[in-house]
């Protein structure tokens, strides 16, 4: 991907030609894990008389080989830059006036607690909510911070629509997670790259490096996108859908397989319950069933089919844009299928389940009494998110919001977050202002004052990645690679989540308060048999990697057997088998809007330099995206009398934004593609 590693050296050449700390010797430098997004690359913290002088990728790092993103050349910038919040703030005026006085951390966490034991006086427990964002260091301590004050109610965006639809699913579906294996013994035959563009994202220990180097050995690619991406010019096969209709594509693959009988017999025979069943299903989901749905001919529906049964094994790479419909659950369940029909799971080059380098986390569920449970908003309706169906449930969080508007089921008056820009990151920002406002107490743990910032009660300043300690287990739910994250520095009063929510907790008298965060670091690396200094000073260890574990005890369901047709998800009421649902709103179920909203809108890309919500506040990664642009097709944007960087008003149903006008053929007439 030419425009990734041109980015990122400009930006180690910008370093350089400014000279800064040219020449110094770093006194010490610790190895640690870049944590700009999810990914995982290790890097080499340089360190002169307390302070950071240098950030670069370690070239021992097993994920990334010393390669960095732009972001992660950047770190520095993000970690000294003068807007940080380096003190607690509480305020002074109305919420939102922007008065603001410093405080101390005792008298901030003496407000703090005040707030809190006065809402569960008046309102329980579940008062209170917990909310934080995108997965960092911090995700675990989340749910275990909300079971220790007794409230069923935390969550975060990601929950119900980014990643953790298909961790969900793929726990009933196969046991446990699985990803795409680049370790070198064989690079996949076939990539199957659906919503996900690894090259721009580069989530969660599975990098865009490594698609790089798997590229290499010249695998069949088949791409499923909106938009004509660089890997979608490489494929084979590009099938260029409708957003929203992702079910019924992959239905429609499944169709294809079973009708023309490639799929693997042996294996399916042997190690999945429910084919006959699946095949009586997806009997009616033809590829030219799906051609007026998807706007993919069939033709081509067929031929992704028949390339991804010849060119195994095979790996998918499936990305959170699967994740933004409200059939989410039954998209990811079919597209997981295709990987169980080809046979090439758990093998070399094929779709794999980690080592669990990384042992269980302590949520302490058993300290959330059941009575509290059964409050949580969104059990009842969201079971696979927020109920039965979820190792680790979450709150349904639009209920949430709800909750603090009208007080219906009950009220919630208390909201603490750690890690969210609420105003940008959930739906509807009008509705989650007005929310936000009904409450008794906010209180938001940042780095930089975000406009949720301004809203709260008490403003807490956060730690940077390289002033913390951590256990990085990659890829997520295979912790094939533990790594550690090390404080090198101390910003201001700065302090990490994880202490925080420690300190916190022991002034509220919380349940296994005294438990202290390098002691439970210590326990989830018993699998290594190593403490958290060990690991700090050892660097990056890697599991040797055995293949097909299945065979050793079946996969972790029910059944002993990949789950075609769910049986957990009969027992909590929902159909076993995927099906295809229309987006609630579109060209196909809501005609009447096409008059006044005749586009449809995807926001699935992502932006090299940002990472969701975050870093447009640093110079030389904002030099890299000055704007928002939407993205139109020329015939598009001709009929509206729109020119290459003309400011643009994007509407829907929930309100304007604008950003600037990007014309390109590579993307559908009939779609808009604007920055999320």
């Amino acid at each position: 991907m030419p425009t990734l590693k041109q980015s990122g050296l400009q930006l180690v050449r910008e370093q350089r030609e400014r000279g800064m700390d040219a020449g110094v010797v770093a006194d010490r430098v610790l190895k640690s894990t870049c944590r700009m997004c999810h990914g995982g690359c290790s890097a080499l913290l340089h360190v002169k008389d307390g302070r950071l002088i240098r950030i670069e990728g370690d070239p021992d790092g097993p994920l990334n080989h010393g390669r960095l993103c732009p972001m992660g050349h950047a770190s520095l910038d993000y970690v000294t830059s003068p807007a940080r919040l380096t003190h607690p703030l509480v305020r002074e005026g109305a919420r939102g006036e922007g008065k603001w006085r410093r405080a101390s951390w005792d008298e901030a966490y003496d407000r703090i607690c005040d707030g809190v034991r006065k809402i569960w006086e008046r309102y329980g427990r579940e008062g209170i909510a917990i909310g934080t964002g995108t997965g960092r260091h911090h995700m675990h301590w989340i749910p275990r911070f909300a079971n220790q004050m007794g409230t069923p109610n935390s969550g975060n965006p990601g929950m119900a629509q980014c990643f953790f639809p298909r961790v969900n699913i793929m726990n009933l579906t196969y046991g446990q997670f699985a990803w795409s294996d680049y370790r070198g013994e064989r690079m996949p035959g076939a990539l199957l790259f659906w919503g996900h563009n690894p090259l721009t994202s580069s989530p969660d220990g599975e990098m865009g490096f490594q698609v790089l180097d798997a590229l290499k050995a010249n695998p069949k690619i088949i791409v499923v996108d909106p938009r004509r991406t660089w890997l979608a010019k490489q494929a084979q096969v590009f099938l260029q859908l409708r957003p929203g209709s992702d079910d019924a594509l992959a239905l429609a693959m499944l169709n294809a397989i079973i009708a023309e009988g490639s799929y693997d017999k042996a294996f399916v025979e042997k190690w999945t319950h429910g084919f006959d069943q699946l095949a009586e299903r997806v009997e009616r989901y033809t590829p030219e069933w799906a051609e007026p749905i998807t706007w993919v001919p069939a033709h081509k529906i067929h031929a992704a089919a028949r390339l991804w049964m010849q060119a195994q094994p095979g790996a998918l790479e499936w990305g959170c844009a699967i994740e933004h419909t409200p059939n989410t659950i039954q998209t990811v369940r079919a597209i997981s299928l295709l990987p169980a029909l080809s046979g090439s799971i758990d093998v070399p080059g094929g779709w794999c389940f980690g080592m669990r380098g990384v042992g269980p986390f302590p949520f302490l569920p058993e300290v959330l009494p059941e009575e509290q449970r059964k409050k949580r908003l969104g059990a009842g309706e969201f079971k696979v998110l927020s109920g039965a169906g979820s190792r680790v449930p979450s709150a349904h969080m639009p209920s949430v919001f709800k909750s603090m508007r009208t007080g219906d089921p009950y009220w919630t008056k208390g909201f603490l977050v750690f890690g969210n820009n609420a105003l940008s990151t959930y739906a509807d920002s009008q509705l989650v202002r007005e929310s936000l406002l009904k409450l008794d107490l906010l209180v938001v743990t940042d780095l930089f004052m975000t406009p949720t910032c301004e809203l709260a009660d008490v403003v807490l300043p956060a730690a940077a990645w390289p002033e913390l300690d951590q256990i990085v287990g990659m890829p997520y739910f295979g912790e094939d690679v533990v790594l550690a994250q090390q404080k090198a520095v101390q910003i201001g009063e700065c302090k990490q989540d994880e202490v925080i929510i420690t300190e916190l907790a022991r002034r509220l008298g919380l349940p296994h308060c005294d438990d202290e965060p390098h002691a439970i670091f210590d326990q989830v690396l018993k699998p290594t048999g190593m403490s958290f200094r060990e690991l700090a000073a050892h660097g990056p260890v890697r599991l040797p990697m055995r293949y097909r574990k299945y065979e050793e005890k079946g996969f972790a369901t029910p059944t002993g057997k990949i789950e075609l047709y769910s049986t957990r998800l009969e027992e909590l009421g929902y159909d076993p088998l995927p099906y295809y649902e229309e987006p609630p709103e579109s060209p196909l179920s809501r005609p009447d809007l096409s008059g006044q909203f005749p586009y449809v809108l995807t926001t699935g890309a992502r932006i090299p330099v940002f990472y969701h919500s975050e870093y447009r506040q640093v110079p030389k990664l904002r030099r890299g995206a000055r704007e928002p642009r939407v993205e139109i097709h020329p015939d598009t944007a001709a009929k509206h009398g729109i020119a290459r960087g003309d400011w643009v008003v994007i509407s829907s149903p929930r309100g304007s934004i604008r950003q600037r006008a990007v014309l390109s053929p590579d993307i559908h007439p009939q779609v808009i593609h604007c920055e999320h």
